[in-house]
Parts: structure tokens; sequence; C-alpha cells
């Protein structure tokens, strides 16, 4: 059985940083990239990055590209994300999500790319 535990998140002053970790079990983590969305209080759940299962390919979404990097330690079946210069817009619980691919690209950003989810942790961003 297929679980993505996620720890990390929680309440922090625009500029600040966080960083989530999901640890995965029940299939072979590094035969599969992983990603990671958010979603926002009335908004839609949306792609933030996504890493390769070798970990040497990542993507990002425009709006976090540059402040977030996702990293993966695949011995420890774990992957990352670490955010820097948060903004109040990036307030939203914060989801990983095992791929269906070996790949990150962005062709593969979409929902239906990725099978497994973690539980959600919310992120908070005052200004």
């Amino acid at each position: 059985q297929v679980h993505l535990v996620q720890s990390g998140g929680g309440l922090v002053q625009a500029g600040g940083s966080l960083t989530l970790s999901c640890v995965a079990s029940g299939y072979t983590f590094s035969n599969y990239a992983m990603g990671w969305f958010r979603q926002a209080p009335g908004k839609e759940r949306e792609f933030v990055a996504s890493i390769s299962y070798t970990g040497n390919m990542d993507y990002y979404s425009e709006s976090v590209k540059g402040r977030f990097i996702v990293s993966r330690d695949n011995g420890k079946n774990t992957v990352h994300l670490q955010m820097d210069n948060l903004k109040p817009e990036d307030t939203a619980v914060y989801y990983c999500a095992s791929s269906t691919s070996k790949y990150a690209s962005e062709r593969m950003t979409a929902e239906r790319y990725f099978g497994f989810w973690g539980q959600g942790t919310q992120v908070t961003v005052s200004s």
C-alpha cells in the first residue's frame, strides 16, 4: 500500500523560508518522478514543482521559479521542497505526489500524471 506522509509547513512571515518533506513507502520510490502541488483557498490545485526519478532534472512553475528548490533522497525515500523568499500569495495547502513517469517536464504538470498524493500540509505566509 502506497503512503506519502508529509511534514513541515506552518506560519512564516513574508521573506522567510520553510522546507516541506514527504516520505514515501509501499512502492519503488526511486523509479518515479515526484511533484509538489498547492491549493489556495477558493482556487484550484496547481502545479508547483517536480523532480525526475534520479533527481537530475527538475521543473518549476513560473510563480515559484528562483525561490523554491525541489530535491530528493532516494536512499531515504524522501522528497523535499525548500521554499525561500516566501510571499503571502504562497499561502496554500501543499501536496506531494508520486508521478506515473520517471521524468519531470513542462508536459507533465497536470494532476492526471500523478497517481498517489500526500495528506497535504498548510503553509501560511503573513505580510
